[in-house]
């Protein structure tokens, strides 16, 4: 269950950092689905709503194949830390703090 909440955190924090970015010319929204909303607050409604139904997904799939559920939010939680991770070099690399 922690792990489904923290996958829905890393949603919405990726939708909060990539906002920041777009929003002061440091970076660009690279979903084709996302991109015409990064600067709306509908931007963190498709982000909640998203990522809450994934998350109902995964946890009605836990009753019926538990192993299954796990890897594959694990597998998200890691796709999406990895996504922070490059959020945040692209901020370092766009204010000249990582050169």
């Amino acid at each position: 269950m922690s792990l489904l909440v923290f996958l829905v955190v890393l949603v919405l924090a990726d939708g909060v950092v990539t906002r920041f970015l777009v929003s002061n010319d440091l970076g660009l929204e690279a979903n084709p689905f996302l991109k015409m909303w990064v600067k709306s607050d509908l931007l963190f409604v498709i982000k909640l709503v998203g990522a809450s139904l994934a998350a109902y997904i995964l946890w009605t799939l836990y009753s019926t194949k538990p192993k299954m559920a796990w890897i594959t939010t694990s597998i998200f939680v890691g796709a999406y830390a990895l996504v922070m991770i490059w959020n945040i070099i692209v901020f370092y690399i766009a204010t000249g703090r990582l050169s």
